[in-house]
């Protein structure tokens, strides 16, 4: 019998500050003619009837990609962590999966890929790896995990990684070189990614 189909909330984080891509925000920068963030929505849309996105600045444009924009309550751009906290608390799915704005390659298979690996029957944050290197950004984690990361967060903790490496998260294993993970961080490899 083949198990039911897991029901998610999708949360794109756009919070960065850029400050490698020359301050610019990540999620508004173009690709192939669109803003990065649409062709992430292009993947996830279909999949959730909850689509978050996590952002600073720029709401207005974002808003056009997503059900509901969350912004930080603390000042400064602190990081993924503080936009985590809001989408899992926002999220009206017993699970809520990551993507970082600037990963414009993401496919369904990888959704579908992290999605097999969660169990309904046992909840446990799901994680992308590459080799020994673990991609937080690349999660999916269930919602009673949130008090948990309250908890870390108001320990000092800052690390997403930290705190899901710590429960039995599930690694998804792929390549290195797999193109659907990579970032894009700077104006030469946004350059690059175009001639992909």
């Amino acid at each position: 019998m083949k198990p039911t189909p897991l029901c998610f909330s999708v949360l794109l984080l756009a919070g960065g500050q850029g400050s490698r891509m020359g301050g610019k925000d990540k999620g508004l920068v173009s690709f192939s003619g669109r803003p990065l963030i649409a062709s992430l929505f292009d993947v996830v849309r279909p999949l959730t009837d909850d689509l978050l996105i996590s952002c600073n600045r720029n709401t207005e444009q974002y808003a056009t990609y997503c059900d509901h924009i969350l912004t930080d309550d603390v000042s400064g751009f602190p990081g993924p962590l503080t936009g985590i906290l809001k989408g899992l608390t926002a999220a009206k799915h017993d699970w809520l999966l990551l993507f970082p704005c600037d990963a414009p390659m993401i496919d369904q298979s990888l959704v579908s890929q992290m999605l097999d690996a969660a169990s309904a029957d046992r909840p446990r944050p799901v994680m992308v790896r590459q080799g020994q290197q673990w991609q937080p950004m690349f999660s999916l984690i269930p919602k009673p995990m949130l008090p948990v990361l309250q908890q870390a967060w108001q320990s000092g903790e800052r690390s997403l990684m930290a705190i899901l490496t710590r429960h039995d998260t599930v690694a998804v294993d792929c390549a290195l070189n797999d193109p659907r993970l990579q970032n894009i961080n700077t104006p030469q490899q946004l350059l690059d990614l175009h001639h992909y």
